[in-house]
């Protein structure tokens, strides 16, 4: 479904990203790993066309799309989540929501979507939570919000980038069980993610990025037990 083959980019003159090859299988969970610094929000901006390709191809379902501005890649059924709380704080959550509602399927599947979504994030349906500003929901609700954006556009693909990225750990664990529930709905999933060890858990299959480049590739349950990973990552 996706497949990137050594693809290099930076910034300026500064090249971070360094021949990374790495592919997803239509239904797959694979998670791209590694530590602050590694350029992992770098890769993924650069697949959606956000920061161009220097060299390399990325293509999705056999086309390339490397060539490709950003609402064209979305148009192909991609949608990027960004780490952090990318809300519209001045927006209430409904008009957060419809915000992503671009393509014709979108728009024809806008009240059944928006029907899994509040089924899936509940917290942004209680009372009258939706007509509420996006700016006054709690940090763990904003990062639902964003992800249940992601979702409105009606994705074949969703790139998660950090979901787990400031949140307090019961947070973390209870956007996990969301992802979880995403997946198994059959949704294809590129996991962008500094906590290894849920990531691993989820993930049929993972890479480590490291100062820009693929490190270490394999199944999820193998990386997990790794001395490299263990050491490195699990503080084991």
């Amino acid at each position: 479904m996706l497949v990137i083959k050594n693809l290099a980019t930076g910034y300026g003159y500064l090249q971070v990203i360094d021949d990374v090859s790495l592919n997803l299988s239509e239904g797959e969970v694979v998670a791209l790993l590694g530590g602050n610094g590694a350029w992992k929000t770098t890769t993924i901006r650069s697949i959606m066309g956000v920061l161009p390709p220097w060299n390399g191809e990325v293509l999705f379902s056999g086309q390339p799309i490397h060539h490709l501005k950003t609402p064209a890649i979305v148009s192909l059924g991609l949608s990027y989540v960004p780490e952090g709380k990318s809300i519209f704080p001045k927006m209430t959550v409904l008009e957060n929501l419809e915000l992503a509602v671009n393509s014709p399927e979108a728009k024809t599947l806008k009240s059944k979507t928006l029907k899994e979504v509040f089924s899936l994030f509940p917290r942004l349906s209680e009372g009258s939570k939706q007509k509420q500003l996006a700016g006054t929901l709690s940090g763990g609700e904003q990062r639902m919000l964003v992800i249940a954006r992601g979702l409105m556009a009606r994705p074949r693909l969703l790139l998660l980038d950090e979901p787990s990225l400031g949140l307090a750990p019961q947070l973390v664990q209870d956007v996990f069980t969301v992802i979880e529930k995403i997946h198994q709905q059959g949704m294809s999933i590129f996991l962008v993610e500094q906590n290894v060890h849920l990531a691993l858990q989820l993930a049929s299959r993972g890479y480590v990025l490291e100062h820009g480049r693929i490190v270490l590739a394999g199944k999820g349950n193998e990386l997990i037990e790794m001395e490299h990973i263990k050491q490195a990552y699990l503080g084991m």
